[in-house]
């Protein structure tokens, strides 16, 4: 019998794409449940997309996201938005995944002027309504999490409240983007089953792909082990 496979390693997750220097990960199949719409859900798990600044990150979640909207899933979070001005990115909004409301989150700051001495300067009203939605954003099918830097993972503050949302498992599967710098920072913080999916330029429509797969499978497509 065929079966479809994940790549799972509980301790250190393997990264896709890559090979991961901590031993063979084990391989599980999906073991999926059959939603209301007729697609496959996987069991839950993060799914942690990162990559180098500018390779598309925001732009597949906001991709990932349509798809599975199309798909009648309920898709919720956050997504960070660049903000552009001659080629050069000024200013970041906030978008709630669900409803598509954005609002100005952070502009550019001086050397010294950002916030927690960062190179943005933050809105904390915005910053507290990313909060409320993330708070609100469960139960979903989906939960997007663009993104977990530096403000939460070494300062503390900004959307940290993910990380409880993220503990919660009140979801089938989440999308979190983290910067490479961050991501063995971030596996510390959730105990959850995590697979690590680095993004390049490269490899964006293998990747899109890829994620659409792990969080639903078409019944045609899917057996399960004996």
């Amino acid at each position: 019998m065929s079966v479809s496979w994940v790549r799972v390693e509980t301790r250190a997750p393997p990264v896709f794409g890559k090979e991961t220097s901590r031993g063979a990960p084990r391989r599980f199949a999906f073991a999926s449940l059959l939603s209301a719409t007729g697609f496959f859900v996987a069991p839950k798990m993060i799914l942690l997309l990162t990559g180098e600044s500018g390779c598309g990150k925001t732009t597949l979640c906001a991709r990932v996201a349509a798809e599975l909207r199309a798909r009648a899933l309920d898709v919720a979070g956050v997504l960070t938005l660049p903000r552009f001005a001659d080629g050069e990115k000024i200013g970041m909004d906030v978008a709630d995944v669900r409803t598509g409301a954005r609002i100005a989150l952070a502009e550019r700051a001086p050397r010294g002027a950002g916030t927690a001495d960062l190179k943005w300067k933050f809105d904390d009203a915005a910053l507290a309504r990313g909060v409320h939605i993330l708070r609100a954003a469960t139960p979903c099918d989906v939960l997007i999490v663009d993104e977990l830097g530096p403000l939460e993972l070494i300062y503390g503050a900004g959307w940290l409240v993910a990380l409880d949302v993220l503990q919660t498992q009140n979801y089938r599967h989440a999308l979190v983007v983290v910067r490479p710098s961050l991501v063995e920072n971030f596996c510390a913080r959730v105990n959850a089953e995590t697979r690590i999916v680095t993004l390049t330029i490269a490899n964006r429509a293998e990747i899109f792909d890829h994620l659409i797969t792990s969080i639903t499978q078409s019944p045609n497509h899917l057996n399960t082990e004996d």
